[in-house]
């Protein structure tokens, strides 16, 4: 059995009807509901994009200004450790402190090599800022570099404390594990052409 619905009975008071009321939602709750769908779209494309913006699926906001390297994967878990606690230690002091860079392979070094080479023109140049894949403590998890610069300003300043030190005068950025927590850090290496010999 079909029904047939009536036609609306106009109110006396509200004049002529212009058109048979909307069945469903009133157009305000519409209009909410559309507009957020289309919200709701754009932020998972957006997620989506911030999430595929790297191969490796690194999200680009926490992605190092160096595309090839990823900055945690592969340290030394205990560098790692006092880097981290270093970290809280320049948050509690207002100071912003982040990793830029630190395990890398042997290819990714030798890249970095091949385009000191390309930048500098020389060997001897380019050797004083970076190190073959065979010397380079990057490569072997023991190293990291630091930023922005009032970050690895205050790091070298309060390193020591969590067995971190700067330990190239040409690099402001790079720290290693180089003595234990609360110890003093060895004299600076002029620059990298040590590792080259």
């Amino acid at each position: 059995m079909t029904t047939t619905p009536f036609p609306p009975v106009p109110r006396p008071d509200a004049g002529p009807a212009r058109h048979a009321p909307r069945r469903g939602r009133p157009r305000g709750v519409r209009r909410l509901v559309t507009f957020a769908l289309v919200v709701g779209a754009a932020a998972t494309l957006a997620a989506a994009a911030h999430v595929l913006a790297r191969p490796d699926g690194v999200p680009a906001a926490v992605a190092d200004p160096h595309p090839t390297l990823r900055p945690a994967t592969g340290l030394d878990p205990e560098l790692e450790r006092r880097f981290d606690a270093a970290r809280a230690a320049a948050d509690a002091d207002g100071v912003e402190l982040t990793l830029t860079s630190g395990w890398r392979t042997a290819a990714e070094q030798q890249e970095l090599v091949d385009a000191a080479l390309e930048r500098y023109g020389s060997a001897e140049e380019a050797h004083r800022w970076v190190l073959p894949p065979e010397t380079s403590e990057h490569v072997a998890g023991l190293a990291i570099d630091v930023g922005p610069t009032d970050g690895a300003l205050w790091l070298e300043q309060h390193g020591a404390a969590f067995g971190l030190c700067r330990t190239y005068a040409n690099e402001l950025w790079h720290f290693e594990a180089a003595v234990e927590p609360g110890g003093t850090c060895p004299p600076m290496h002029e620059d990298a052409s040590h590792g080259w010999g």
